[in-house]
């Protein structure tokens, strides 16, 4: 099943805009398209107003701005915050994994969207009003803009947390024991190591501390979804893959050694993109039957097709 996605509708190619047009955003249409279920949202349009309509930004104190039209002065923040209310609400029965925004909107753009002064520049420290009440009423959901997407980073780092957020949600759904935590906590184990070591730790005694379930797994999630936030570089990227060839010190010859180290030093060093020795440690994994490594989520956090380990 296609995993929901909430997507700005504008990027989808809607004519939703101010102007009665569009920003079609075509990784998202084209390439995300196979793996996710679009839940297309303009708060604009769904709170009332018609295409095309007057431009509006945000004005006032950036921790809460006002929503008022350019040129007749309209402010429709009360409009708008309601439908958030009730839209969030509908939003959550669809436990979506994920929300791509559309950059410097007032409604929906989620960082440096400019809130204007009455005197002075325009302060570039808001956010849009349902982008910033989406991600309060939902902390751990992962978001983004989709102007961010453009860096290889930042789009892998999104979309593995997308997919992350999807199994931790799975597997809360299906009244998880301790015994499951400590799998599932197994099989992240590397993936996190590779975003955080320090949050890998902390889940490691958080898993093996004996407080109530209940309260085990919602620290947990927490704590999960934080330490993926955080980018997995070059640096941690290679620390992970030399655990990973301490499994096979043993068994392989000293230039298979030689020739994977090298594969991973050139990683390190920004020649190489990550495929190229995560592939031949799956190689690895597979010829000498290494389980371990083979439960491991590092190897597949999401689809291949996306290439998202492809860049340098």
């Amino acid at each position: 099943m296609k995993i929901p996605l909430g997507v700005s509708s504008c990027l989808l190619g809607e004519k939703v805009r101010f102007d009665g047009g569009h920003k079609q955003h075509h990784y998202i249409t084209d390439q995300l398209s196979c793996y996710f279920q679009f839940i297309s949202v303009c708060p604009e349009v769904e709170c009332g107003l018609s295409v095309p309509r007057e431009a509006m930004h945000l004005v006032g104190n950036p921790l809460e701005p006002r929503l008022v039209t350019i040129k007749s002065g309209r402010d429709l923040t009360e409009q708008m915050r309601q439908w958030c209310h009730r839209r969030i609400q509908e939003l959550g029965l669809l436990q979506l994994r994920g929300f791509i925004f559309k950059k410097n909107s007032p409604s929906s753009g989620l960082f440096r969207v400019k809130v204007y002064q009455r005197n002075g520049p325009p302060l570039t420290t808001g956010s849009g009003l349902f982008a910033k009440a989406l991600t309060v009423t939902y902390p751990l959901l992962p978001a983004e803009e989709e102007g961010r997407l453009a860096d290889t980073k930042l789009r892998e780092n999104f979309i593995e947390r997308v997919f992350c957020y999807d199994r931790l949600l799975t597997f809360l759904a299906n009244r998880p024991s301790k015994a499951d935590l400590v799998r599932f906590h197994t099989e992240h184990k590397l993936l996190l190591m590779a975003h955080s070591p320090d949050h890998y730790r902390r889940l490691g005694k958080l898993v093996a501390d004996t407080v109530p379930l209940k309260e085990q797994l919602a620290a947990y999630s927490s704590l999960f979804m934080e330490g993926l936030q955080l980018l997995a570089t070059p640096a941690k990227q290679t620390n992970v893959m030399m655990h990973c060839l301490g499994y096979f010190k043993k068994q392989l010859e000293s230039w298979e050694k030689h020739e994977l180290l090298d594969l991973i030093e050139r990683h390190r060093n920004g020649q190489l993109p990550l495929i190229v020795p995560l592939t031949l440690l799956k190689h690895y994994i597979r010829r000498f039957d290494q389980s371990y490594l083979a439960e491991q989520l590092y190897f597949r956090p999401h689809p291949d097709e996306l290439m998202l380990r492809n860049h340098a």
